[in-house]
């Protein structure tokens, strides 16, 4: 791993299996934007359920995430990103390897739909009665804002994603498909805006069309660019994470402000 990556991950619980769409090949979901989970499954641990953002934003050559979900310390499982290679949201029935597998296929140059197909065929399941492959949903985007995205078709109602140029939002157990179409209007309605603000203004208006059934606990958010972050040699243009909240994105907001802050007067120097 290049030592000036940045990374976060996410781990939750819901079961999934089989479906990815990559933006730049269209197929009956990825036409409409959006995989509509098909049926339900039973899992011996109590599901929880998450909505992330990947985004792109190519006047600045930023990228990254954002993610809320009903668990303790969303930020120490979903994102992983890395400058000049990509941004990986891995969730559900997570393998944390996923995010470093991804950003390995990303800097040998290969597209995200090949990355997604890799991973899954390569995974072997190690624990198919309580943790199975069925349960991946994860999203890649290159450095280039190119992305694919798989959700499960056993996911637990409602799940599914989004995508559209530069941008791809992706969930499970949530109120229904409005959240993430939501999420993908509010990213591109705020079309010159820090990146920050957009994946912050996607998740809010996530959380406003339901959002995740469950309720509210904990966020976070991510982006990079090479020498993007404050002081030197840092790519990490922000990390932030709210671990435990009634009002986690609320609360992420505020954060995000205080960072823009701090990029306003590192610019003026």
């Amino acid at each position: 791993m290049n030592p000036r990556s940045a990374f976060a991950l996410l781990c939750t619980a819901t079961i999934a299996v089989g479906l990815y769409s990559p933006s730049n090949t269209p197929t009956p979901e990825s036409r409409e934007g959006t995989h509509l989970s098909s049926s339900r499954s039973e899992a011996p641990w109590p599901p929880v359920a998450t909505f992330s953002i990947l985004g792109y934003d190519p006047e600045t050559g930023e990228l990254g995430g954002a993610v809320q979900s009903r668990v303790f310390s969303v930020g120490n499982g979903v994102l992983w990103a890395e400058a000049n290679v990509g941004v990986v949201a891995t969730q559900a029935v997570v393998d944390v390897s996923y995010g470093p597998q991804a950003l390995e296929l990303l800097r040998s140059g290969m597209a995200p739909g090949q990355v997604v197909e890799t991973i899954l065929r390569n995974d072997p399941n190690p624990r198919p009665e309580r943790w199975a492959v069925q349960g991946r949903q994860f999203s890649v985007m290159d450095a280039s804002g190119n992305v694919a995205t798989h959700t499960g078709t056993q996911a637990s109602d409602w799940a599914g994603h989004q995508m559209n140029q530069h941008v791809s939002a992706q969930g499970n157990i949530l109120a229904g498909p409005e959240v993430v179409r939501n999420m993908v209007h509010a990213f591109e309605s705020t079309d010159g805006q820090h990146l920050s603000f957009r994946l912050l203004a996607a998740l809010e208006a996530g959380q406003d069309a339901g959002g995740d059934v469950r309720g509210m606990q904990s966020a976070a958010i991510l982006i990079v660019k090479e020498d993007g972050g404050v002081w030197l040699n840092n790519d990490v243009v922000m990390r932030l994470q709210v671990d435990d909240s009634d009002q986690p994105i609320a609360e992420l907001r505020r954060l995000v402000e205080i960072a823009g802050q701090q990029r306003a007067r590192f610019r003026g120097r």
